[in-house]
């Protein structure tokens, strides 16, 4: 198993382009979009970061921290969004580094409890995430499960 770099953007900003490009192509957002959270990071106007996990210099898991994820719950932010691990990648532990990452990082800082919308069931308790209510996904017609970290 090759050695894996863990980092947040503002430690690797050259790879931008690079990381707005491969959250986009993973979830189908708007490059754009990913581009104008990534540069409010990087200026300093907000501490939601985004995590990359680097093999070499590929991109091979990632996560972001946004206001809202995209659910009816305004009122519980930040909140971990596109979380992602190539295929070939996962079962190694690759999303629990980068979702503690994120959460260290926010608690430092004073942000605290953090939210996370998502369809798995068992994957996110073994990070210490706790099931904390329903939510309204925007135009989806099924509630989601929304958790907290705190």
């Amino acid at each position: 198993m090759s050695e894996y770099k863990y980092c947040n953007l503002r430690e690797k900003q050259e790879l931008k382009e690079t990381a707005a490009n491969w959250f986009h192509e993973k979830w189908g957002v708007p490059k754009e979009a990913y581009l104008e959270c990534m540069e409010a990071y990087l200026k300093g106007d907000t501490e939601y970061g985004w995590y990359l996990c680097l093999d070499g210099d590929k991109i091979v898991g990632g996560l972001g921290v946004i206001d809202n994820d995209f659910h009816d719950r305004k009122d519980l932010t930040p909140n971990i969004c596109t979380v992602y691990t190539e295929e070939e990648y996962r079962c190694q532990g690759i999303a629990g580094v980068l979702l503690n990452m994120a959460v260290e990082n926010l608690k430092t800082k004073g942000i605290t409890p953090v939210y996370l919308v998502t369809d798995h069931v068992g994957f996110y308790e073994r990070y210490g995430w706790e099931f904390f209510c329903m939510a309204q996904g925007d135009g989806e017609p099924e509630m989601t499960r929304l958790y907290m970290h705190r």
